[in-house]
């Protein structure tokens, strides 16, 4: 059952994605070689707790950490380390939920660190670019493939494959609820969308082959074919004006 928001509901979903932002905002600023993923993780569960809120991510079917740090052919779920040591060239997703007030935030970002090649930053731009392709179709009345397609339409002419074994989710008191969002599908498709969903979209887009595998952690989810990947992903409500972006920061 898909879970219809109040616009109460809504406005303490923002105030948890606002936090999310701020954060988010903080850990890109920390970013450069020489930190470790394992050092943005202690971050990341110091800021939310002084905030108030409870890392969402931090005992969810077992993860152990705070966010997820995902570096180069990584594409989400990866296990933060103080033995892991950010490189000049690396891209790095980070993804990050923090539960307020019994609502949930959920966001990621993919960064470069130091600097990255050309093939790198375009990867990022394009799959951040799908993201807001799919937000512009988050429209009363219109269908939910037609989101899913919306990522898939933009990535995959310009030569990159999205990531089918993953995709977004709806999002509210639990951080995964109905329906589930591909990154790709066929327009037209999918139950029509309300005033008062929550979405969480997430394109996560490989340079080489769409194929994944997770890693003995039993988490880390790679690309096959050990090329780069990215993600990003914003918290959306559907409202009767518009697509409002509970994740994107205000101030």
């Amino acid at each position: 059952m898909i879970i219809t928001k109040s616009r109460a509901e809504i406005e303490k979903m923002y105030l948890a994605g606002q936090l999310v932002a701020r954060l988010l905002r903080d850990l890109c600023n920390l970013v450069k070689p020489g930190v470790t993923t394992g050092e943005l993780d202690q971050y990341a569960e110091k800021y939310i707790r002084d905030a108030g809120a409870i890392p969402t991510f931090k005992g969810y079917r077992g993860y152990p950490y705070s966010i997820c740090t995902s570096v180069n052919e990584q594409v989400v779920h990866g296990f933060p380390s103080n033995r892991v040591v950010l490189k000049e060239g690396d891209i790095l997703s980070i993804d990050c939920g923090a539960t307020l007030g019994g609502y949930v935030g959920d966001s990621a970002v993919t960064v470069p660190v130091g600097s990255i090649s050309s093939e790198a930053q375009k990867l990022i731009d394009v799959t951040k670019g799908s993201l807001y392709q799919a937000i512009e179709k988050m429209i009363v009345g219109n269908r939910l493939y037609d989101v899913s397609y919306a990522v898939q339409s933009y990535v995959e002419p310009l030569g990159y494959t999205v990531v089918r074994d993953f995709c977004g989710h709806g999002i509210g008191t639990a951080m995964h609820e109905e329906p589930q969002v591909p990154n790709y599908g066929k327009p037209g498709k999918g139950p029509r969308l309300r005033e008062g969903w929550v979405l969480a979209v997430e394109p996560m887009v490989n340079v080489g082959s769409h194929e994944v595998k997770i890693e003995k952690d039993g988490w880390t989810v790679t690309t096959v074919d050990k090329k780069l990947s990215a993600h990003f992903e914003h918290t959306i409500a559907i409202l009767s004006e518009g697509p409002w972006i509970l994740t994107e920061l205000s101030n």
